[in-house]
């Protein structure tokens, strides 16, 4: 006994072949379809976070110069729903010089690439640098000498 296909089973099998490469490609454009959407949520979102970062240093400015407790919390429910969104602070103070998350704004005396003040801070949305710190940096020469 021979294992002879006849014209009708090999039509068979190269449509369903035909078909599980079709419904292959499918599933491939669907998982691709889905990471796509994905990002854009992600982008729309950063771009939503970027716009508010002002109004959020605007806020922490204003309880810095006006201890109102109406202003405090509000700032504190704002922060809150940024930091629910993704939204991580960079700290920075203190902290050696990191060219990947801050942007050096000036050079003062100091511990050599340290950063000795932050002039505003930098963050992370979801793991991604959204805003670098801006640092003033140490140059390695201590005041007066």
């Amino acid at each position: 006994m021979t294992n002879k296909k006849s014209g009708k089973d090999k039509k068979i099998e190269e449509l369903e072949n035909n078909w599980k490469r079709a419904l292959a490609d499918y599933k491939n454009l669907q998982t691709r379809f889905d990471e796509e959407k994905k990002q854009i949520g992600f982008l729309a979102n950063e771009i939503l976070i970027s716009s508010l970062l002002p109004i959020l240093d605007s806020m922490e400015k204003g309880n810095e110069i006006n201890k109102d407790e109406g202003l405090i919390s509000t700032y504190k429910e704002f922060k809150k729903v940024l930091v629910t969104a993704g939204l991580e602070e960079i700290n920075s103070d203190n902290k050696t010089f990191d060219p990947n998350q801050m942007e050096a704004v000036e050079p003062v005396p100091g511990k050599k690439n340290q950063v000795i003040k932050t002039v505003s801070k930098g963050y992370l949305l979801n793991g991604k640098l959204i805003r670098p710190a801006r640092v003033c940096v140490g140059l390695g020469k201590m005041e007066g000498k």
